[in-house]
Parts: C-alpha cells; sequence; structure tokens
C-alpha cells in the first residue's frame, strides 16, 4: 500500500477516536453506562472479527495474553464507564479531557521504566498538560482550586475513572510494547471488555433501555468508531508515516472537544478551549522531548 494512503487512513482513525468521547455519552443516554457500553464492544468486536480477524491465541505470548488483556479491558472498562456515568454533556466532556493525558504519562513512564532518552522539554510539558486540566476543570474561574474541587466532588467516579484510565493506558502502551512480541490482540480484548460489561450488566440492577432511533444510531456509529478507528489505525502505523501519525495523535483532545460539542449540544468557554489546547501542546513537547535526542517512545493508541 501507497505510504500517503496509509497515513491518510491513520489519520482518520484519529477522526474516528475524537468522536468517541459525544457518542459513548449519547449511547449511555439511551442504553444505561453500562448496557451502552456493552453494546457497543460487542457491536465493536463483531467489526473487528471482519477487518482484523479471528486471534490466533496460540502466537500469542503467554505474559501479552494475561498482562494486555486484562490493562486493556480495565482501561476500556474506566474509559466508557466514566463517560457514562457523567450528569451533562460539558461533564463528559470534561472527564474525556482528563483521560487525554495518557500521551504525556506514557511518555514519562517509558522514561522511567524504559530508561527512554529525554531532554529537559519534558518537564514544561508535563506541567503544561496538568495544568491545562485544571484549566479545564476551573471553569470560568481559571485556576481556581475550590472550583476544580467542587467540579471533581460532583462526580468524584466518573473524573476518578477517567484519570485511572489514563494511568492504566499509559502502562498499557510502555508494558505491551515489550511483551507482545509483533501479536495484535485488539480484537480479542474488545470480545473480553464485552463480556465483562455484560457480566456487570446481568449481575447488578440497570435502568431500561430507551429504544430510539437517535440512540440506535449513536450505537452505530460508536461500534464503528471503535472498530474502524483500531483497524484503520493499524494500516496507517505498519505502513504509514508514523512520524506525521504520531504528532497529529496529540490533537485528538482538540478534535474531540469540537465533535463532542456538537454531539452533545454543549457550549464550551473560551477557558475550557484554552485549557484542551494546554493539554495537546504539553503532550505535543514531551513527545518531541524524546525525538530531540533520537529516542523512540510510541504513546500512540495502538501500540502492540
Amino acid at each position: 500500500m501507497p505510504q500517503k494512503k496509509a497515513t491518510l487512513i491513520g489519520l482518520i482513525a484519529i477522526l474516528l477516536w475524537s468522536a468517541i468521547v459525544g457518542l459513548i455519552k449519547s449511547v449511555s443516554d439511551g442504553f444505561g453506562p453500562v448496557g451502552g457500553a456493552a453494546l457497543i464492544y460487542t457491536c465493536s468486536s463483531l467489526l473487528l472479527l471482519f477487518t482484523v480477524g479471528i486471534p490466533k491465541l496460540s502466537k500469542f505470548p503467554r505474559s501479552y495474553f494475561i498482562i494486555g488483556s486484562v490493562l486493556f479491558v480495565c482501561y476500556e472498562i474506566c474509559l466508557s464507564l466514566s463517560l457514562g456515568f457523567t450528569h451533562n454533556g460539558r461533564q463528559a466532556i470534561e472527564v474525556g479531557m482528563v483521560n487525554y493525558l495518557w500521551p504525556s504519562m506514557t511518555i514519562v513512564l517509558a522514561v522511567i521504566v524504559e530508561r527512554q532518552k529525554t531532554s529537559l522539554l519534558i518537564i514544561p510539558g508535563v506541567i503544561l498538560s496538568v495544568a491545562g486540566i485544571c484549566r479545564v476543570l476551573g471553569g470560568d474561574q481559571g485556576f481556581s482550586l475550590s472550583e476544580i474541587s467542587a467540579n471533581v466532588m460532583d462526580n468524584p467516579l466518573s473524573y476518578g475513572m477517567a484519570f485511572s484510565g489514563a494511568v492504566i493506558w499509559a502502562v498499557y502502551c510502555v508494558v505491551t510494547k515489550k511483551i507482545a512480541k509483533g501479536s495484535n490482540g485488539i480484537t480479542l480484548f474488545f470480545m473480553l471488555t464485552a463480556i465483562t460489561l455484560w457480566l456487570k450488566f446481568l449481575l447488578s440492577p440497570q435502568p431500561a433501555f430507551v429504544f430510539s432511533l437517535q440512540a440506535w444510531i449513536c450505537l452505530a456509529l460508536a461500534a464503528m468508531a471503535m472498530g474502524f478507528g483500531y483497524a484503520a489505525w493499524n494500516v496507517g502505523i505498519l505502513h504509514g508515516n508514523v512520524t506525521v501519525l504520531a504528532a497529529a495523535s496529540y490533537f485528538i483532545p482538540i478534535i474531540s472537544s469540537v465533535l463532542a460539542a456538537f454531539i452533545l449540544s454543549s457550549h464550551l468557554t473560551i477557558a475550557f478551549w484554552q485549557g484542551t489546547a494546554m493539554v495537546s501542546l504539553g503532550s505535543l513537547a514531551c513527545w518531541w522531548s524524546t525525538r530531540a535526542v533520537g529516542g523512540k517512545p510510541l504513546p500512540e493508541k495502538v501500540s502492540e
């Protein structure tokens, strides 16, 4: 496949992923947080079976099968439920932004665990990312600790799960890079996520499904964004310009906020956009701090 075409496919994956925050929230409004997430990952698993293929478990390293699947399932559950349990569209977008701390965390973890070479640019990069999240959570008050605390305490479950997800995904990216040995377990991991969510759905009280056309459309779009997004990203990483794709992936928070605001009909303030830009630029600075000294970290969304 020509490199330009593969790169374009990879960029389409970034666009698809950017729509996930708004779509997951929309699906959860119709089918409930757990039921909606279970439906999304079930449909995405079916799409991946046709696009990526059936996983060959016999070729998986045992450590990758166990550790990779646990980390992946935990992350996807944290991501989907943190969005599903939000109280409104604006809060869902804020929670999604907290999750986007994972690129900076991945770089930091790679430096600590793998002794990845880096420049001092990583320090202001991390500070800028964290400050961006604070700016987002502070609302119109800016960096008001009381406002940040009030926002978080309004829904500690969602914000806590989003932050936990960011940490888990950073660990996943660094760990699976070492133990996957070329294996791609994305289809299996999606299936395990769906099974886990259905078990939770069956074992705990859940709200009744609201069968509306909008909910079904959002479910179809969310499943395609998830399933086709991962499939397209794999094509881009294998055959496209990895540098272009890596750099572009750091602007997902901005694109995601634009799409989520449209999907959820939410008004976002200037302060929010300032914080979003800070998160993206901080992550980009962290990534560049390793490239400047010849490093090759891989903090992208899929790193098997």
